[in-house]
């Protein structure tokens, strides 16, 4: 069985995503689902995120036990040993946290920290990470991972913050070598997301279909 890292590269997309209601939140994992995507990211953005979470967790595993579904947005150890307990797969932030990085290695768990600098990326290599989060990634922008896969060609880097579900768009991040892209408010708009799971699913495998037409997979 592939792990979640493999399958991040494998559909070159991770949905990042959060609603305060569940019912909501799940329909948008389930479209995913559908979609062909094994991995569903959930953001720690709110109050009620850990229910959410809780929920979600539920969900998959009654319908969608070969899902790998993770916590965004987990900023210290006690949030990420929470998010652990409740069955996150993975933990994803936009910043290396030493704390965090140790609660993920103590539990097994593959841990995703955001790095804006080539020293950031190479420390967080050094101390583990074997996929990095580049943030924010319209700011750094795809020439940063070409420059980036020069000098240290194994890294593996996930670009996320204004990456979009354009075609030319993925095209310039795919070219310039990452590993996989994560995609949020640009591709959940309020409405898609008000939408019915069948359009969300249609939209996901389009962005889906673009991704494997400008890697030629």
């Amino acid at each position: 069985m592939k792990n979640c890292i493999e399958r991040m590269h494998e559909s070159g997309m991770v949905p990042v995503f959060y609603h305060p209601d569940p019912e909501i939140s799940k329909k948008v994992m389930g479209a995913c689902y559908d979609a062909g995507i094994r991995v569903f990211e959930f953001t720690n953005r709110g109050e009620n995120a850990m229910r959410v979470f809780e929920a979600l967790n539920i969900s998959r595993k009654n319908s969608m036990p070969d899902m790998f579904l993770g916590a965004g947005s987990v900023m210290d150890s006690e949030t990420a040993d929470a998010f652990i307990q409740q069955g996150a797969d993975f933990i994803v932030a936009p910043l290396y946290s030493e704390e965090v990085n140790q609660a993920c290695n103590e539990m097994g768990v593959p841990y995703i920290p955001g790095c804006g600098s080539v020293t950031e990326v190479g420390n967080a290599q050094q101390k583990g990470a074997s996929l990095v989060k580049l943030f924010p990634a319209n700011v750094l922008g795809p020439g940063f991972i070409g420059a980036l896969l020069g000098p240290m060609p194994w890294s593996r880097i996930m670009p996320t913050g204004g990456v979009k579900p354009e075609r030319e768009n993925l095209k310039q991040w795919f070219d310039a070598g990452a590993y996989c892209v994560g995609m949020g408010s640009a591709l959940f708009s309020e409405e898609l997301v008000r939408s019915s799971a069948e359009v969300i699913t249609a939209k996901i495998r389009e962005v889906c279909n673009m991704i494997r037409e400008v890697r030629n997979v």
